[in-house]
């Protein structure tokens, strides 16, 4: 697979029934589909990640500091920082990319 749409990827995530799910991997990079509701409980990574937000609204906590996002917005989150999205619209959905070792680069 060399093409995922946001929507074929959400789809896949609401077949899960989970609040994410992985859609693609190749070597050490990991893509997610990540859609919380209401509360984002996530805990810190072992690895760094990349968020780029699909849709939605909010507030994004890293390592204390606040950050508004909106779609098309890029977020980097190194290992073991902790972060987790706030006060974000229903419509809320991102990519997640992980990659890289465990403990970062």
């Amino acid at each position: 697979m060399n093409h995922l749409t946001p929507t074929q990827a959400l789809q896949q995530l609401a077949a899960s029934g989970k609040l994410f799910s992985d859609v693609f991997r190749h070597g050490s990079l990991v893509v997610e589909i990540y859609r919380p509701h209401k509360v984002d409980l996530q805990q810190p990574h072992t690895r760094d990640e990349i968020y780029v937000v699909i849709s939605g609204m909010g507030q994004f906590e890293c390592d204390g500091a606040l950050t508004d996002f909106a779609p098309g917005d890029f977020l980097f989150v190194p290992a073991f920082a902790p972060h987790r999205f706030i006060d974000f619209s229903e419509d809320f959905a991102t990519w997640v990319f992980f990659y890289g070792p465990e403990g970062g680069e």
